[in-house]
């Protein structure tokens, strides 16, 4: 059964990997591709690094497994709902090893946040280390919406999706900044 997001405009998609009909990264794929899109939380049991990755590249807002505790997958859509990114630990993990995989057998890539202003890679660092938007406030003192009128023009400057492509970029860029 197809489900039209604009008509009912949720704020949180859960997507299953494998599905009937459509695969869930396709679906992911198709959902993000639309302006309106709302944020898409891939909840499933493949907890492979190919999936995760791909489900990321796609514009997924976080990537959880469906042994996470209720609670947290609760804690996650609201998250999500909010702006922020979720990935399970394990996620975290396998993601940060993918990278440096692949930042040490590609070339040097030219510095894609050398675009953003002082601030605005402060609060992108601060996005890569997972922190909320009211810790960034907190920690910048900075409101929340001056927070996320920084984070929108973070997204747009650096062509990113959501904030887990915020940390890849921080992340990609450390050795070239000496972050």
């Amino acid at each position: 059964m197809a489900i039209d997001t604009r008509a009912l405009q949720p704020d949180v998609v859960l997507m299953d990997i494998r599905m009937p009909v459509m695969d869930g990264l396709s679906a992911t794929e198709i959902l993000k591709s639309d302006v309106a899109s709302p944020a898409v939380l891939v909840l499933t049991t493949f907890d492979t690094d190919e999936y995760l990755l791909r489900a990321l590249r796609l514009g997924a807002n976080g990537f959880l497994l469906k042994d996470t505790p209720p609670r947290d997958i609760i804690d996650a859509v609201k998250k999500v709902s909010d702006g922020e990114s979720m990935l399970s630990p394990s996620a975290v993990g396998r993601l940060v090893s993918a990278w440096r995989e692949h930042d040490s057998r590609s070339n040097p890539r030219e510095n894609s946040l050398d675009v953003l202003t002082t601030r605005e890679l402060e609060v992108a660092i601060a996005v890569s280390q997972g922190l909320s938007n009211a810790e960034i406030s907190a920690h910048l003192y900075m409101s929340i919406a001056t927070v996320k009128t920084y984070v929108s023009r973070i997204l747009s400057k650096l062509d990113c999706a959501n904030r887990v492509q915020i940390a890849i970029a921080v992340f990609e860029s450390r050795p070239l900044r000496g972050m």
